[in-house]
């Protein structure tokens, strides 16, 4: 059975995103567990890309500050072997297919295993090219998580039929951020998703006040938050870790 359904056991599962190596990787680590601390269920590391085409313009400086930092993805999966020591709860990889391409899908996939990733998702695969990574996903038990988007319509349930891990169900159209509020009907979304698998749903992109992840978590089974967060270490650069585990405390507790 999947790691990742262990962060859907214990009711509404919070999930919090984060950069790795912003500002660098030891306020990453602290971040971390402070997130873990404080109630979050699940962890989606971005492995920062030149060109992250699904994020806003938050989590995009994120990735340049990352990237100018000079972290790389074997400073990342060591990151993750140290993290490993004492994290329990799942972790997965939220990169381009970029990423995976130019250090080898096996190699990668490999690593994955040996340092305890879960998952990965990569928002840039198509759902019909997805084949190129699962085989190597599978032999290395790694889930391949797939995203249904708004635009999905009509493949809502075969990539709900074939999902593996949980479903991760992007809020509205467009890029990652901030949102005043999400207006798109997530409710027919998740109706046709529960239809065709009993895999855990998460809705993501654009939620960060408890009112917003409690409304969303109502919906489905978790609420997925990157901005919010990638905003404080924004604003407290070293000094985040304290302040994203009152965040994350909040918006756990916003959540029951």
């Amino acid at each position: 059975m999947s790691r990742i359904r262990a962060a859907f056991e214990n009711g509404k599962a919070f999930i919090a995103f984060v950069t790795c190596g912003d500002p660098d990787l030891s306020t990453t680590a602290a971040v971390i567990h402070a997130a873990v601390e404080n109630g979050a269920d699940l962890i989606e590391l971005g492995i920062p890309f030149s060109d992250p085409t699904a994020e806003g313009p938050v989590i995009q400086g994120a990735n340049v500050r990352a990237l100018r930092g000079g972290v790389t993805t074997d400073q990342i999966f060591a990151l993750v072997m140290e993290l490993r020591q004492d994290i329990k709860v799942p972790m997965v990889f939220m990169t381009y297919a970029n990423v995976v391409f130019s250090y080898g899908a096996k190699k990668f996939l490999s690593t994955c295993r040996e340092v305890g990733i879960n998952g990965l998702i990569l928002p840039d695969l198509p759902f019909e090219e997805k084949e190129e990574f699962l085989p190597v996903c599978h032999e290395n038990g790694v889930d391949l998580i797939s995203l249904v988007a708004p635009t999905s319509k009509n493949r809502i349930a075969m990539i709900a039929r074939e999902a593996e891990g949980f479903l991760y169900l992007v809020s509205s159209l467009g890029v990652t951020g901030m949102r005043n509020e999400i207006t798109t009907d997530l409710t027919s979304i998740v109706e046709v998703v529960r239809q065709n698998t009993d895999l855990p749903c998460a809705i993501g992109f654009g939620i960060s006040t408890p009112e917003q992840a409690k409304k969303m978590a109502d919906l489905s089974d978790g609420a997925i938050v990157g901005s919010a967060i990638i905003k404080i270490l924004e604003k407290y650069g070293k000094d985040a870790p304290k302040y994203v585990g009152e965040y994350v405390r909040s918006m756990k507790e916003g959540m029951i």
